[in-house]
C-alpha cells in the first residue's frame, strides 16, 4: 500500500466525515417525518383537560 501524504489523508477525513454527516441528516429528517406523521394520526393526550373525580381537602 502506497503511503499517503497527510493533505491526502485529510481529504479522505473530510469525504468520510461529509459522507457520514449527509446519512445523519436523512435519518434525522426521516425520524422528524415518522414523529410528525404519527402525531398528526394520534391526538394529543396532554391537550384533553384532566378530569380528576377526587376531591382533594
Amino acid at each position: 500500500m502506497a503511503e499517503m501524504s497527510k493533505s491526502e489523508q485529510a481529504a479522505l477525513r473530510e469525504q468520510r466525515l461529509a459522507a457520514k454527516l449527509r446519512e445523519n441528516l436523512k435519518r434525522r429528517k426521516g425520524q422528524a417525518k415518522a414523529r410528525a406523521d404519527s402525531e398528526r394520526q394520534a391526538p394529543d393526550p396532554h391537550g384533553q383537560p384532566e378530569t380528576d373525580t377526587v376531591n382533594k381537602p
